[in-house]
């Protein structure tokens, strides 16, 4: 099967987890109509405390679905929107995109891949053991985060469940994703 969305969610309020949506409208520069996390500039707490005038590379938050079903396989029963994704997608390797990779979403959206999410302590508020799931150490001992990728909006439209995804790679060479 192509490529797809499985769920979208949002949350008008600081929530950790965010209710899914039949649908959700991505606005270019802003992100997720009606999502807390939307705008121009940073909408994280943590961000805002630090310096509210940055630019907003974290407006979109997309988790593939694998992560569902390898985290349920290890007891910890996750779905769409749990841990705060706005799009959960499936059979896209997202984690192992370059950044500046562009998705397109259904028929007009386009957002363009910044970073890895860094998960935070809230997951394990959520479910007991669960942050140390979604970031580990590599047989190398680097840091490897596996709680999805953040990406800002290039082009609006409307995204729902069963939307087809396309990638369109970034020019060579291509930069790893580091977390924003």
């Amino acid at each position: 099967m192509a490529a797809h969305v499985v769920a979208v969610s949002r949350s008008a309020a600081h929530t950790f987890s965010k209710p899914n949506e039949p649908s959700i409208r991505l606005l270019a520069g802003i992100g997720v109509e009606g999502d807390v996390h939307a705008g121009a500039t940073v909408k994280h707490k943590s961000r805002v405390a630090r310096d509210a005038t940055q630019p907003n590379l974290r407006q979109v938050h997309l988790i593939h679905g694998e992560l569902h079903d390898d985290l349920l396989d290890k007891g910890f029963a996750v779905r769409p929107g749990d841990i705060g994704e706005n799009v959960t997608t499936r059979d896209v390797d997202l984690l192992g995109l370059p950044t500046g990779a562009r998705l397109h979403l259904g028929e007009t959206a386009v957002v363009e891949i910044t970073g890895l999410r860094t998960p935070c302590q809230q997951n394990n508020v959520f479910l007991d053991g669960l942050l140390a799931q979604l970031i580990g150490r590599d047989d190398d001992g680097n840091v490897v985060r596996r709680a999805g990728v953040m990406a800002i909006v290039l082009a609006a439209g409307e995204v729902r469940s069963g939307d087809e995804i396309r990638v369109e790679l970034p020019p060579l060479p291509h930069v790893p994703l580091e977390p924003v």
